[in-house]
């Protein structure tokens, strides 16, 4: 009893060790871009990005200029926040009702559709790229946002954990609310996306980040400087002309801190929707 005691002991102390090495290697970047928004681009330059910082060098010049003279970078952020949310909900809507047509009903070649989308999820993205870009093109439909919006509403990835989601809820359920006269809509809407909350936290938080850094396919799609995303934008400020290093660095932390607020506000909701949907199904 005392070694199985001693052993768990000592799993726990590693774990906890474990975690606390991994929580430091992913604070320490964002300490450093911190740490770089006080700091003039001069000095960005000529010393680097390091995780001290000159107190008597520290100033609040960044954070000055970004909301004060910052040009076209909240331009860019509303159209990120934007393009987010529109991602965002429609991905989970459309995601959610293909997953649930895979789960609750039963239809010819069910199996080889959702063999299908298994499929999607190993292809990369840059081999679809091309084919994207040219049909987009065809449909009349580049420097828009639907152009950045369309091709990824109905994400495979997405359709997958949801559909594994729904598999562990119960069928009766759904035969009651047609017991009680509720439409397919209707049991769907009342019934089912209810029972989904935490899977759809958690698909908003991964869904919403993958939205928010996309940097690719809205630069391939995207023409109009006023309509570029805050990747597209914050990538403009580097040419071979001249960096602006000092809007770069304060505009990159500030570009993090919605995601990490959105992230701490649902982690609950994302550690029961990612732990739920591994073990149903």
């Amino acid at each position: 009893m005392k070694t199985k005691s001693g052993g768990k002991t000592i799993a726990k102390i590693f774990m906890i060790v474990f975690f606390l090495v991994l929580t430091v290697l992913i604070l320490i970047p964002i300490w450093v871009i911190f740490i770089g928004s006080f700091q003039d681009g001069d000095m960005l330059v000529r010393y680097g990005l390091n995780l001290g910082i000159d107190l008597a060098e520290a100033n609040l010049d960044n954070w000055v200029m970004l909301f004060t003279n910052s040009g076209s970078y909240f331009t860019w952020f509303f159209n990120s926040v934007l393009l987010t949310v529109l991602q965002v909900v429609g991905t989970l809507l459309i995601s959610a009702f293909v997953a649930y047509g895979f789960a609750a009903y039963e239809f010819r070649f069910k199996n080889f559709f959702f063999v299908c989308v298994l499929l999607i999820m190993s292809v990369p993205f840059e081999m679809l790229m091309l084919p994207l870009y040219v049909q987009i093109n065809d449909m009349g439909l580049a420097d828009s946002y639907a152009a950045v919006l369309l091709p990824f509403l109905a994400n495979a990835m997405t359709i997958f954990f949801f559909r594994q989601y729904l598999m562990g809820t119960p069928k009766e359920i759904i035969e009651a609310g047609r017991i009680d006269g509720a439409t397919e809509y209707g049991i769907f809407f009342k019934l089912i996306m209810p029972i989904m909350k935490p899977s759809f936290a958690a698909m908003a938080i991964l869904n919403g980040m993958n939205s928010w850094n996309n940097f690719l396919w809205p630069l391939l799609v995207l023409r109009s400087s006023e309509k570029y995303t805050l990747p597209i934008g914050l990538n403009t400020l580097i040419t071979p002309y001249g960096n602006n290093y000092d809007l770069l660095i304060v505009g990159s932390f500030f570009s993090v801190l919605p995601i990490l607020i959105l992230f701490l506000c649902f982690q609950k909701y994302f550690i029961e929707g990612m732990t739920a949907g591994a073990v149903k199904g």
